[in-house]
């Protein structure tokens, strides 16, 4: 467009010039442009035609449709889906296919429609994936597959029990109306609208719609609450699946109308009626709007029990009431509600406030409780008799003073000075090392009167008077029962003992001693401890049966209100210990950590890698081993578990090495050894006796006889020289203190001059044979005897 404005541009210039050639030239050239520029679009025109062919020939798009378009459907029922093809001439109904994501469904829940539709049925389960899809098969491009998106789900419940309450405020009932109703609880997945409807004669009709889908309440306001007047409650649920309407609740308004709790109530005692409480209050509405009726209940402090006054006494317009038949000196609390007079019609109010009030004093109307303990002395071998005595259950009163009386002796007073209002047992009288029988009489008193008298009668021997049999216990939802079978009565012998009356429930704590008790009538076999027990402490559980006053013989057994695993464990340590075996002991755990019953003790050794780790289960009552089959000289690991039912606990570790030689074996040893080398002795001795020649002949050899010696002759001349001065030999061996032997007997000539006494001296040493006197001193001693 912008090109050919700027060429007629150039065209008036020319002409307005007066040049016609350039004109000429000017109108060719553009000529020659347009020939240039239709040419080649005709080119670009062909390229594309023949591309758009080909790419038509390669591949073909069909066209599928599937109805209904992303449906409801309700879960648990059967769904029907069609697909249909716009152009059947490539492609008919089966070659259309079905699937949930990647899963294709089977071609038996397909209905052929015709050559170009298809259905499916399929059950809509909560499982069912939420897309469905359509598509050609022998197609390849995913643009020719079709889905629809399924909202799965459930119809609207049908609201049922619609029930509407209006509240009062200041000194009205309010005009807010507030009803609730009941569905049934699931999972629904599509979007449901509740709406709450109200009609009454004073307003139109009021709508509320109520949003959240799980709250099944609603509030509607009208411009006044309706009193006198018929009102009409609905509700309407609706969504995709379909549309339900609960009943209507057609009823006079008034019916709707829950007023607040009387107040000012007040509760006032009169001493000369210690058996009453008269209780006033003031009623919340006037009386133009609601006609009221009351109802008035009351408990003991600290009891969770009410007891309801009847409606037939209060169901009247009244602003007062006297309750009777109450325990004297008693604290009670006393609560009024009120509703509608008409039955049928309005809820009842809340409770009021609690009015709290005791009743007055009364002299007491039961005896008290008397008992007695018996305790070793501290140090002595010697019993002390306790006289305990509890308030009458029915005091009635404050008890200020008990009278007691024993034997034959007066009355005496003891005064009982409690800070606090528990109930606890009184120490009367202490009796040391009591004996024989002994009748005890108790009287309680209170600033009224006093109560009747309880006796105790304790024999010499509890023996005579038989016991209960079967005593056993049980924990039972946090309580300790106790259970056992009447006395063998038959036992006895004079027929006093045989009117049995009752009997006594006596608990000591095995934690600090402390003892309590509770009476039993005759015909009760099974009773809840009723005192104050705590878990993992042990007690000890007696049962007395008494006859007339007169104690019998208990029966007592170990008991745990709950048990536990020990809080502390054993303590192991070794008694003995050999070369394959050892003695192991352990100490039991004290009573008041044993938190339960020891059922077993478990006790495991092992060596040091624990690759065999042995496991002995042993009774309760058992508190020592002996290990055998050990290996000598190994380094054993040992340790002891406590068990109850409720767990363990496990000492530490004890190391021992067994010994590389058992006792006995080492004096085995010393004692083989010395009779061995006693034995060797006596055989060395034996052997010398019977071969001493060869011992004397091997260390003690003969020595030559020196008379056979021919040393003296080797000169010629030696016998002439020397005949005359010949000795015997045995003198000059006893002259020159030479040993004597068994070689040198005979005799000897000795040669003259010293030569010759050298040469025989040489020749004596040369036979081993020592003088004791030197050889000088041997040659003047020598000389001088030979002298002449």
């Amino acid at each position: 467009m912008q090109f050919g404005n700027v060429s007629r541009r150039s065209v008036r210039q020319s002409s307005s010039s007066g040049r016609p050639c350039s004109n000429y030239q000017a109108r060719s050239l553009l000529d020659m442009a347009m020939v240039l520029y239709i040419g080649l679009l005709h080119r670009l025109l062909l390229a594309c035609l023949v591309s758009s062919s080909l790419a038509f020939s390669a591949e073909f798009t069909f066209d599928v449709n599937i109805l209904p378009h992303s449906p409801a459907v309700e879960i648990g029922k059967n769904f029907t889906a069609t697909c249909s093809l716009a152009n059947a001439s490539e492609a008919t109904a089966d070659d259309l296919i079905w699937y949930f994501s990647s899963k294709i469904i089977p071609r038996e829940q397909y209905n052929k429609i015709n050559t170009s539709a298809v259905n499916v049925t399929i059950t809509i389960t909560s499982e069912t994936p939420s897309r469905l899809f359509c598509r050609v098969n022998k197609s390849k491009d995913t643009k020719d597959t079709y889905g629809i998106e399924l909202h799965k789900g459930y119809p609207p419940e049908r609201p049922e029990n619609l029930s509407c309450v209006a509240l009062q405020v200041d000194k009205r009932i309010s005009n807010n109306v507030t009803c609730s109703w009941d569905t049934r609880k699931r999972a629904n997945l599509i979007e449901t609208k509740t709406s709450l409807f109200f009609s009454s004669g004073s307003d139109e009709e009021k709508e509320k719609e109520i949003k959240d889908a799980d709250k099944n309440s609603g509030t509607v306001t009208l411009s006044i609450f309706p009193h006198h007047m018929n009102a009409k409650v609905w509700v309407v649920s609706e969504n995709k699946l379909g549309k339900v309407k609960s009943d209507v609740l057609e009823t006079e308004a008034d019916r709707f109308a829950k007023t607040n709790p009387p107040f000012n109530v007040v509760a006032i005692s009169e001493k000369q009626f210690p058996e009453s409480l008269l209780i006033n209050w003031s009623q919340p509405i006037e009386k133009v709007y609601v006609k009221l009726i009351y109802q008035i209940r009351y408990c003991k402090h600290g009891s969770q029990t009410w007891s309801e006054i009847p409606l037939d006494d209060t169901a009247r317009e009244i602003h007062s009431f006297r309750l009777q038949y109450l325990r004297p000196y008693t604290l009670y609390i006393t609560q009024v509600r009120c509703k509608m007079y008409r039955e049928g019609f309005g809820y009842w109010s809340d409770w009021s406030r609690n009015a709290t009030k005791m009743t007055p004093e009364d002299k007491p109307k039961s005896k008290p409780d008397l008992w007695r303990t018996i305790n070793n002395t501290e140090g002595r071998n010697r019993k002390t008799m306790h006289i305990l005595c509890k308030d009458p259950e029915l005091s009635n009163g404050r008890i200020r003073i008990f009278k007691v009386k024993m034997q034959s002796l007066p009355w005496k007073e003891v005064a009982v000075n409690r800070t606090g209002s528990e109930d606890l047992a009184v120490d009367l009288r202490q009796i040391e090392d009591p004996r024989g029988i002994i009748f005890v009489e108790v009287i309680a008193c209170n600033s009224v009167g006093q109560s009747p008298k309880a006796s105790l009668k304790i024999p010499r021997n509890q023996h005579q008077f038989p016991p209960v049999n079967k005593l056993m216990w049980k924990s039972d939802k946090g309580q300790l029962l106790i259970e056992w079978q009447t006395p063998d009565v038959s036992a006895g012998g004079s027929p006093p003992m045989h009117n049995l009356t009752e009997y006594v429930v006596q608990w000591v704590s095995g934690k600090d001693g402390k003892m309590d008790w509770q009476r039993e009538n005759r015909s009760t076999l099974k009773t809840f401890i009723r005192g104050d027990l705590e878990n993992f402490i042990y007690y000890n559980i007696s049962v007395y049966p008494i006859y007339s006053d007169w104690i019998g013989q208990p029966v007592t057994i170990p008991a745990y209100l709950e048990q536990g695993a020990p809080s502390h464990p054993p303590s192991i340590k070794l008694e003995y210990l050999g070369s394959n075996n050892a003695k192991l002991v352990w100490t039991d755990i004290p009573q008041e950590k044993q938190t339960g019953f020891i059922v077993n003790y478990t006790l495991y050794y092992f060596t040091l890698n624990e690759s065999d780790v042995q496991a002995i289960i042993l009774p309760a009552n058992t508190y020592s081993y002996h290990l055998m089959t050990l290996s000598s000289n190994t380094k054993y690991l040992t340790k002891v578990k406590s068990s109850t039912i409720k767990g363990s606990a496990t000492s530490p570790e004890h190391m021992f090495i067994t010994a590389k030689y058992a006792p006995g074996e080492v004096k085995g040893i010393v004692v083989g050894a010395c009779l061995g080398f006693l034995f060797l002795l006596l055989g060395i001795t034996i052997l010398c006796f019977y071969k001493w020649q060869s011992i004397e002949s091997k260390w003690w050899p003969t020595i030559p006889n020196p008379e056979n010696s021919r040393i003296g002759t080797w000169t010629p001349d030696f016998h002439l020289k020397n005949k005359a001065r010949c000795r015997p030999y045995a003198s000059v061996q006893a002259h020159y203190s030479l040993p004597v032997t068994s070689t040198l007997i005979g005799y000897h000539c000795l040669a003259s001059g010293v030569g010759a006494l050298k040469v025989q001296f040489s020749e004596l040493r040369a036979l081993g044979v020592a003088a004791s006197t030197p050889p000088n001193a041997a040659l003047q001693r020598f000389n001088a005897s030979t002298a002449p």
